[in-house]
């Protein structure tokens, strides 16, 4: 193989943008897949295959996610350029959506945090990366290199074992089945996404890989991903947790997420896990639990930001800065009387934060409030809601009781997560019409 063949390590190509030869962006690269060449093995003195007798992996394309988050297959002939932190392409697209086949292999997904053996000593290794490299004077690719570490690794931190750069040949374990895989090397791949689409990557693993990457996340990560999850990912991750990690999760998502998620499951197993939740955290959800799931009461959140009638214009700036506020609940503040926690007392407005931007810090929130504004009821159907964000512009709307107490806000996200199709996430809603599609098999294969 030629020393100038390009090589690049696969860590670098997660998330890489690809673009077509005019210089529009098609997607982003998601995974790689490779076939295992293993033609016969050499044994050693157990009698234990050491080495795959084969040529290294052939790269057989990429997996790209496409503006619409539909994957497709890339094939490496239709790969003209990997260089900048970019991938150019030939400009022709098959859109059908990727498919994996048995014999191939997910090569960020399936091969990083894998435990494999140097040929040479028999010492277990784990892989934290791999490199791919162009044959000479051709558009085929192999999996020429893997880099290891030594020792033992941790779920949360690495071990500080002597890394290493070996040949594909000087390891062997790839193609064995195993059981409790990390998932360091693979999240550090992704660790920039959104939950979004973090959550698209774990649905597309396997349920044991996916398993495996739900344990490594902490809590708060996992909350934000599994709320991005469909029903049946959510159920099945859930599932798989400890039961006091579980518990953990659901207290960190937020409580109309963690009722929906709980509502799912069995009665006994609902049960048991709310009573492992901390008690003000159960409190909310079994709250909005009560509430028919297609109403305001059933769609609103029980955490706005509320500020009694004395607080400032930078008392409120001060509360929507929190980063850890969605735009929704950030873009206004919910004015009430103490105590200051859902349900509140008496609700008395909404002050929008555009409004808080126009006026001085030291402005009282009470005499900023919107007196135009109706509330929701939590008894208000789905399309009624829907009506109201409609008719009002809003991304978010008060739910207020009969007593006139704040029990919490409806979110437009909210809103449309229960009017779209069930299975929303897996569906494409942006024209595929750029891209040229090819005929025959999947990705010219």
């Amino acid at each position: 193989m030629a020393a100038s063949a390009p090589r690049v390590f696969v860590s670098h190509l997660a998330g890489t943008a690809v673009f077509d030869p005019n210089g529009d962006q098609v997607g982003r690269v998601r995974d790689l897949v490779a076939m295992l060449r293993i033609q016969g093995a050499r044994t050693g003195p157990d009698g234990r295959a050491l080495a795959s007798a084969g040529r290294p992996p052939r790269l057989l394309g990429l997996v790209v996610e496409l503006a619409t988050r539909r994957r497709i297959f890339l094939p490496m002939t239709r790969v003209t350029g990997i260089e900048s932190g970019q991938v150019i392409t030939t400009g022709v697209l098959n859109v059908q959506r990727f498919e994996q086949r048995p014999t191939e292999r997910l090569v960020l997904g399936e091969l990083l945090d894998r435990r494999v053996r140097l040929v040479e000593t028999g010492e277990e290794v784990t892989v934290l990366d791999i490199s791919v490299q162009q044959l000479p004077a051709r558009r085929d690719w192999e999996i020429d290199r893997v880099f290891v570490r030594k020792g033992k690794t941790g779920t949360f931190r690495r071990s500080k074992g002597e890394a290493l750069t070996v040949e594909w040949s000087a390891v062997t374990g790839f193609a064995l089945e195993e059981h409790g895989q990390g998932a360091e090397s693979l999240l550090a791949t992704f660790e920039q996404l959104r939950p979004a689409d973090l959550a698209n990557v774990l649905h597309h693993l396997s349920p044991k890989r996916r398993a495996e990457v739900a344990a490594a996340l902490d809590d708060e990560r996992l909350a934000d991903v599994l709320e991005e999850l469909p029903e049946d990912d959510q159920i099945e991750i859930l599932g798989k947790l400890k039961e006091e990690r579980a518990a953990d999760v659901l207290e960190a998502m937020d409580p109309d997420d963690a009722a929906d998620l709980l509502g799912e499951l069995p009665e006994e197993d609902k049960e048991r896990l709310l009573a492992l939740m901390r008690p003000g955290e159960a409190a909310d959800v079994r709250r909005l639990m009560a509430y028919e799931e297609r109403t305001a009461g059933g769609l609103m959140t029980t955490e706005p930001v509320v500020l009694r009638p004395d607080a400032t214009v930078a008392d409120a700036l001060a509360r929507v800065r929190n980063q850890d506020l969605s735009p929704a609940l950030a873009a206004q503040v919910y004015v009430c009387r103490p105590p200051d926690e859902t349900p509140t007392g008496k609700f008395l407005g909404t002050v929008h934060f555009q409004r808080l931007l126009r006026d001085p810090p030291y402005t009282l929130v009470s005499s900023l409030i919107d007196e135009d504004l109706l509330s929701l009821s939590p008894e208000t159907p789905l399309p009624a809601v829907a009506g109201f964000f409609a008719t009002y512009d809003m991304v978010a709307a008060p739910v207020v009781d009969e007593s006139g107490s704040l029990l919490g806000t409806v979110t437009v996200d909210d809103v449309l997560d229960h009017l779209l199709p069930g299975d929303w996430r897996e569906s494409d809603f942006v024209t595929e019409e750029p891209f040229e599609e090819l005929d025959g098999v999947r990705g010219g294969r």
